[in-house]
């Protein structure tokens, strides 16, 4: 957890498989700015493989391209915005929501961070190194992510959250770089972007299981929320 916080459970998963859709459909529109061709548009083509493989309908995702690239008649805009703070027990959250409504988007995040602590900009970024982060899968037999890591510009790799995945870490200059590299050395990118790791993630054994319960609660919460997309918290494992 101390990159990106997801949640667990069959039931959880399930029901978090329907926001995965509507957050990749605002990952997806907001690629597709710059153009709806994903042959020529590279952060549009990760989002939809992205999307593509983990089945999003078909139509869902050509009403996303177009609606993104102005293409259908709806002008959507979306605005990228981070909060910063504390989940019960002082452990340090970054969320970072893609809202439509930042009227709305604020006040609600106030009301969820009452079981916590939300802080000012900066007040826990500090605690976070902002980075590249690359999910990939070994597509050939032996792949060895030490080596691509070296080899593609990586600054270091870890197993992901998907078993058999690698995150490939990366300065937020070289994402782009980093991930074209990788399938040189026996890697396919399955996602890419940028976001938050924790540079001194709490050890979640020096918590009661009450207190564990009341962060995973706190967390759910936000996440529940469909301005959310991403959180990012200091807890590791």
């Amino acid at each position: 957890m101390g990159a990106q916080w997801k949640a667990k459970g069959k039931a959880a998963a399930a029901d978090a498989r329907g926001k995965l859709f509507g957050r990749l459909a605002k990952d997806i529109m907001v690629a597709a700015r710059s153009g709806a061709d994903p042959a020529a548009n590279s952060k549009l083509r990760l989002v939809v493989e992205q999307a593509r493989k983990v089945s999003m309908p078909k139509e869902t995702l050509e009403r996303a391209i177009k609606k993104g690239a102005g293409l259908s008649g709806e002008s959507v805009q979306f605005e990228r915005v981070i909060y910063e703070g504390f989940a019960p027990h002082r452990v340090a959250v970054m969320v970072e929501c893609l809202t439509d409504n930042v009227n709305r988007t604020a006040p609600e995040m106030r009301v969820l961070f009452r079981k916590g602590q939300l802080g000012t900009s900066g007040s826990v970024a500090w605690d976070f190194d902002h980075v590249g982060m690359i999910d990939a899968e070994p597509g050939a037999a032996g792949a060895d992510p030490e080596l691509a890591a070296i080899e593609a510009g990586a600054q270091d790799f870890e197993p992901a959250e998907e078993e058999g995945f690698t995150t490939f870490l990366t300065d937020p200059t070289d994402l782009d770089l980093v991930s074209r590299a990788l399938p040189n050395f026996g890697f396919t990118v399955v996602s890419s972007k940028l976001g938050y790791k924790a540079k001194n993630p709490v050890d979640p054994a020096t918590l009661s299981a009450e207190a564990l319960e009341e962060v995973e609660a706190f967390l759910a919460a936000i996440d529940a929320n469909d301005d959310v997309q991403n959180v990012y918290v200091a807890l590791a494992g």
